[in-house]
């Protein structure tokens, strides 16, 4: 089975504690679609995604963190 992957950056607004980090993180990778979430220690408040466009799109994954009372920008595709 070939399975076609996408990814998307998403800019956060807010700086994140460790928790904070950690609860976006979790749900991200509860979203059916998701592959893997990749946070850069240097830079925590950017969250490369990759996902099954099949299952899920980049604008799904930008309301994530929406629901989780942040701001945050898609800044690749």
């Amino acid at each position: 089975m070939n399975i076609d992957l996408a990814d998307v950056t998403l800019h956060v607004d807010e700086t994140l504690d460790a928790d904070g980090l950690a609860q976006l993180e979790e749900a991200f990778r509860s979203r059916d679609g998701v592959v893997s979430v990749h946070v850069d220690q240097k830079h925590p408040h950017l969250f490369l995604l990759e996902y099954n466009p099949e299952l899920v799109n980049s604008k799904d994954l930008l309301s994530i963190t929406h629901f989780q009372g942040l701001h945050a920008e898609l800044i690749g595709l």
